[in-house]
């Protein structure tokens, strides 16, 4: 089947960023690429849904009881400043990660800038380039140096293999990615920052509800960090959250994110503002209160999905492990254009115009995006995984916003663009 044909200028864009409330719709995508040519006929005709299916639209989890909530802490006052909601959240998210704190945050960016401040980061700090750009700004932001590693092909986290290569007088520390809820692997990286004298931390943002070798994948590292933005499967409106054993650390982040308090009138250490409001906890407290539903929900989307698309030349459903557990969270297919005669951005685009806005996770790295394309302007000869997986992913329409018809109506779609025929 003729295709669309990529232009090649390759800058960032608004669709970088996996978030609903900034989504650009079809129209940004169709301004990247040339239009497509006719798809080949057959029995199927496609027509577009009639409302936009999102990737991460907001799983709600019970009204009422959020509702209750809500008026609860109206009728107290007490709207922010470490609330009951807030206290509670960070006790029941402790015990469902296995860790001894947590710690909430307004959003997951600023758990990540706090949890770098506050395990004292300095320097040069080895991470993927395959991930959203706020993991690398959250270095940026402070004057640290991110050095880009190469992720392994297969589980499309860091490459330990690669990381080592990498370790400078310079670095201080690794970040590491559990990405759609794969998580890293985190013996060969712990091995490497012993044997370096490393600190460890995790984005642990799609991971929630997710193991490594049955241990929650936010207990791995000096601290890990959560996120509960909307488009997360358990969400807060926004927010985030350090997950840590560390006492002391933990200590030292509670008094970054509270402006240095620990009493009153009494500040002890530079901080800033990083407190979780109670509408927020909320809003998180009610959604954890479903987090299996919402799991099992995912799970069924995915099964389906794995139906809908099964025999298509050049499409791979990217699996989870089975021997741990998952949040199915994301939905992730692999185009191989060398099967397909059709590129990952041109079924994106043919996608869009059908209402699905699906994305590319993770494009087109963050090497590729400013400030660091003008900083390290030949990183990408060091990331041939990431150059070439970067142009292959889709995330899909998941969550409790798609039905099961919906998705058998994605399949078909996509069996329709490529030209794939039923088996």
């Amino acid at each position: 089947m003729a295709g669309l044909e990529l232009t090649t200028e390759r800058s960032p864009t608004s669709l970088e960023s996996p978030e609903i409330c900034h989504d650009p719709g079809p129209q940004a995508v169709r301004q990247l690429v040339k239009p497509a040519a006719p798809a080949p006929k057959d029995h199927f005709a496609p027509a577009p849904f009639p409302e936009p299916l999102h990737v991460g639209r907001p799983n709600i989890g019970n009204r009422e009881r959020l509702l209750a909530r809500i008026n609860q802490m109206l009728d107290s006052a007490r709207l922010t400043n470490r609330g009951p909601f807030v206290k509670e959240l960070e006790a029941r998210v402790a015990d469902y990660c296995r860790v001894k704190h947590c710690i909430a945050m307004c959003n997951g960016t600023v758990a990540l800038e706090i949890a770098i401040r506050a395990l004292e980061l300095k320097g040069e700090v080895i991470l993927p380039s395959f991930t959203f750009v706020a993991t690398a700004h959250a270095l940026q932001w402070q004057e640290i140096t991110p050095v880009f590693c190469d992720i392994d092909p297969v589980s499309c986290t860091l490459d330990p293999g690669r990381i080592e290569r990498l370790v400078t007088p310079r670095t201080t520390g690794i970040i590491g990615v559990h990405v759609w809820g794969r998580t890293c692997d985190v013996d060969a990286i712990d091995h490497i920052a012993r044997k370096h004298g490393l600190k460890v931390l995790y984005d642990a943002a799609h991971a929630l509800g997710c193991t490594f070798h049955g241990r929650a994948s936010g207990s791995f590292g000096d601290a890990a960090v959560l996120s509960f933005h909307a488009t997360k499967f358990v969400n807060a409106f926004e927010g985030g959250a350090v997950l840590t054993n560390n006492d002391e650390l933990a200590e030292k982040i509670r008094l970054m994110q509270n402006f240095g308090f620990s009493g009153y009138d009494k500040v002890i250490y530079i901080g800033t503002n990083g407190k979780m409001p109670e509408v927020c906890a909320a809003m998180a407290l009610t959604n954890m209160e479903s987090i299996e539903e919402f799991v099992e929900i995912n799970r069924t989307n995915f099964d389906t999905y794995r139906e809908a698309l099964a025999g298509i030349p050049g499409v791979r459903l990217m699996e989870y492990d089975p021997r741990e557990r998952n949040n199915f969270q994301y939905v992730v297919i692999e185009v191989n254009e060398a099967i397909t005669g059709v590129s990952r951005d041109q079924l994106v685009t043919r996608l869009h115009e059908m209402n699905v806005l699906c994305r590319r996770y993770f494009f087109p790295g963050c090497h590729r995006m400013e400030p660091y394309r003008s900083y390290f302007p030949n990183a990408g000869l060091l990331l041939p995984n990431t150059e070439a997986l970067s142009t292959r992913f889709i995330s899909l329409p998941t969550g409790t916003g798609v039905t099961p018809s919906d998705i058998t109506r994605i399949g078909a779609l996509i069996r329709h663009f490529l030209g794939a025929r039923t088996a």
